[in-house]
């Protein structure tokens, strides 16, 4: 059975669509709804979750350089006034919306790397994203996506179907490779439990819909994965979740996703790799200040990771959330009171092995002298540098080289968001 062979499964009947289906794959499906795998035992393997801001978040409305006289007088309608700025260190502080991060910052396990990005220089959206995904930029021939090359090389965690999950429709390019990796639309669409003789009927539906080319909901690279990850979420009943420590996630495609990612990392199934989307970040018109387009955006991932966290609990000990986007903002708001695309931006990370509550990175100022093209943020910190440092800090990854092809990280460049 080839890996290359995309199949599809649909929650409560197995709803599959495969390239060239023999009789193996469906005898596979047959035996995989009678036959249930034994479940994985609890495991304090490091976890790592990604979240992709498409658009290009303003890091500088984000993590706001209050401290710096020059961002009040290039942002006159859209800078956050100092008065309502969560003070982080005197110099930095967080938006407004983004106060259910500070009691993560004072227990020191947020931290925030500034002026980080990419060394291209491209502000093409679709071109930034696709080479953060790859880990190579300026490369555009790159085929797979660089937490699927870490799959590739290590392979110490790859005894489940939940090591690396996307939660969306599709495989994100970051996890596009030969490494098996699986893609979930709705983890509760999986918790069904019914005697063996509706699980046959739900089989026969499934073969019918098979032929029809019904929708999907569950993306894998192999068939083998598909059957195996059906029946372990099958057996941990996802439907029957509920946060623990009265954790309240935001409504919306992040608090949901979220909180499957929570679910999966409490029922046990090895997940190593999650990754999911944060859209709606490109604001060129009106983005406004402490309230707005962009604070709406910035006060549902606050409440999202804040929840996150205290659903998690003590598992937040061996789990890092790693935010990025593609590039930033202009310095300067445009005449319609919003930024255009910039260079550097600002990015987060969360959870119990990080070196939480400080600024890392070097802060290259606001000065005219010193921005990018007299225009932008400049990067000081190689956004696979940081990568770089979570893998082989926090996953333990050894070869970073192969990772990132064409470049080494060097630990004498990590920002040092990961504690030794």
């Amino acid at each position: 059975m080839s890996v290359s062979r995309r199949v599809f499964v649909k929650s409560g009947g197995l709803a599959l669509v495969s390239l060239g289906l023999d009789p193996l794959f469906l005898a596979r499906a047959a035996f995989a709804s009678y036959h249930p795998l034994p479940p994985l035992a609890a495991s304090d393997r490091p976890i790592l979750v990604c979240l992709f801001q498409r658009g290009a978040v303003d890091g500088l409305n984000m993590v706001v350089p209050h401290g710096e006289s020059l961002y009040y007088r290039e942002r006159p309608r859209i800078a956050v006034p100092a008065s309502e700025v969560v003070d982080l260190d005197g110099h930095f502080g967080l938006h407004p919306r983004l106060a259910a991060l500070k009691p993560l910052w004072d227990n020191k396990s947020l931290g925030v790397i500034h002026a980080v990005g990419s060394p291209d220089s491209t502000r093409s959206h679709f071109d930034a994203q696709d080479y953060m995904e790859s880990g190579t930029p300026g490369a555009k021939s790159t085929t797979d996506g660089w937490l699927n090359r870490y799959c590739q090389h290590d392979r110490e965690h790859d005894d489940t179907p939940f090591r690396a999950v996307a939660f969306g429709p599709q495989l994100p390019r970051i996890l596009a490779g030969s490494a098996p990796s699986l893609a979930i639309d709705d983890l509760q669409a999986f918790g069904l439990r019914a005697p063996q003789e509706a699980a046959r009927d739900r089989l026969t539906r499934a073969f019918e819909e098979l032929y029809a080319g019904s929708a999907t909901g569950l993306l894998s690279s192999s068939s083998q994965e598909a059957f195996e990850a059906v029946q372990l979420l099958q057996q941990a009943n996802p439907a029957q979740y509920r946060p623990d420590h009265d954790a309240d996630y935001p409504r919306g495609r992040l608090g949901r996703s979220l909180q499957q990612i929570a679910q999966l990392i409490k029922a046990n199934l090895g997940l190593q790799l999650a990754f999911a989307d944060v859209t709606g970040w490109d604001t060129h018109v009106n983005q406004g200040a402490s309230e707005g387009q962009l604070a709406a955006r910035l006060a549902e991932l606050g409440q999202g990771l804040a929840a996150f966290a205290q659903d998690l609990g003590e598992r937040l000990r061996d789990v890092v959330v790693l935010t990025m986007s593609e590039f930033g903002r202009t310095i300067r708001e445009n005449g319609n009171i919003g930024t255009d695309h910039g260079h550097a931006t600002a990015m987060l990370v969360m959870g119990g092995p990080v070196n939480g509550g400080r600024v890392l990175g070097r802060w290259p100022g606001l000065d005219p002298a010193s921005r990018f093209e007299g225009r932008d943020l400049a990067v000081t910190t190689d956004f696979r540098d940081l990568f770089g440092e979570v893998l082989a800090r926090h996953l333990g990854a050894t070869d970073l080289s192969a990772v990132f092809p064409g470049f080494t990280p060097d630990p004498t460049r990590f920002p040092g968001a990961i504690r030794g």
